[in-house]
């Protein structure tokens, strides 16, 4: 594995990386900056870079079970899949700057998806819309997306008005500080009295109620993107921001300004975001998904992409269908 272009930003995210033998860093970074090479040396989705082999070798539905599912016939009937999240991402989806397609994790999953319903170059006919923590699950019930792709946390509340496929991947709520003050913070417990920030909407709002102690929401700030988050603690308008350990660790790739401090302290599961009138897609979708684990694409998609920016040996993959209660 090379990791040539990243070496030097990696003093940034060593601790945070140090604590994942088995939950993934994800990544949602908002800064499309000048990230880790993902795919290694060839780099991107380029002929023969190691990203651009997972997706070439990626299955192909059979034709009878697309048209078994609705979800997966509307698709195939269109040509095109349309994925909501977002294509600034350090290691899960950022957008070429060659115009090819988008690479990182999150991307490899949803173009892998693509060419299982939709056949050979499938992997090509994907609309990108851009989703915000606040729209995704109106994307998905209005129809505007087929899915949402977005390192999104799977929760009892959003499966209420939406349906997951998945998890596809594990990660956790951790905390991002300014780098000059790395060493003032390592958990939720040094958090009181701190001015937090998170986004709106997020996971994060919930963890930091639960885990900060002596809590007190007039120093939790909630904005609506990760960019105003971000923003909000390199000017010291907040002091700590609590989020999803994946679009943490995405910032410290693109911003050594920023680093994430500890360990996860809450599991957040990944999933694909579906519409409950969407009849057949859940199965449809947990059925490629475990087709890909079992094949060795999932970790060679790891590999491709997270496993250029951690050292350590890629998790074991979560079961599809095993959503949390």
């Amino acid at each position: 594995m090379t990791h040539t272009s990243f070496r030097p930003r990696r003093r940034a995210i060593v601790a945070a990386a140090a604590a994942l033998p088995l939950v993934g860093l994800a990544a949602c970074g908002s800064d499309t900056g000048d990230g880790p090479d993902l795919g290694g040396a060839g780099g991107g989705d380029e002929e023969g870079s190691p990203f651009a082999d997972v997706i070439a070798s990626g299955p192909v539905a059979e034709d009878d079970a697309v048209a078994a599912s609705a979800w997966a016939a509307a698709i195939k009937e269109k040509d095109q899949l349309i994925r909501g999240g977002t294509v600034a991402n350090q290691v899960f989806s950022l957008a070429s700057t060659t115009g090819g397609q988008p690479t990182g994790f999150d991307a490899g999953i949803t173009q892998l998806l693509a060419k299982y319903i939709l056949g050979e170059g499938g992997d090509e006919k994907v609309e990108y819309i851009d989703t915000t923590v606040e729209t995704r699950e109106t994307l998905v019930q209005n129809g505007t997306v087929d899915c949402v792709i977005a390192t999104y946390s799977i929760t009892p509340e959003r499966l209420d008005v939406i349906d997951f496929a998945g998890p596809y991947y594990l990660s956790g709520t951790a905390i991002q500080v300014r780098t000059e003050d790395a060493e003032k913070i390592s958990g939720p417990e040094d958090l009181t009295g701190t001015k937090v920030v998170t986004q709106a909407n997020s996971t994060g709002i919930q963890a930091a109620e639960e885990f900060i102690p002596d809590y007190d929401a007039s120093l939790v700030q909630t904005l609506p993107d990760n960019e105003s988050c971000v923003a909000a603690l390199k000017q010291g308008r907040a002091d700590a921001y609590v989020l999803d350990q994946g679009v943490l660790l995405g910032n410290s790739a693109a911003d050594p300004e920023v680093t994430v401090v500890g360990e996860p302290f809450v599991d957040d599961p990944y999933g694909i975001g579906l519409s409950q009138d969407s009849e057949g897609a859940v199965d449809f979708v947990n059925t490629f998904l475990q087709e890909i684990i079992d094949s060795g694409a999932w970790e060679a998609l790891w590999t491709a992409t997270i496993g250029e920016v951690i050292d350590t040996e890629a998790p074991e993959p979560p079961t599809p269908g095993d959503l949390p209660s």
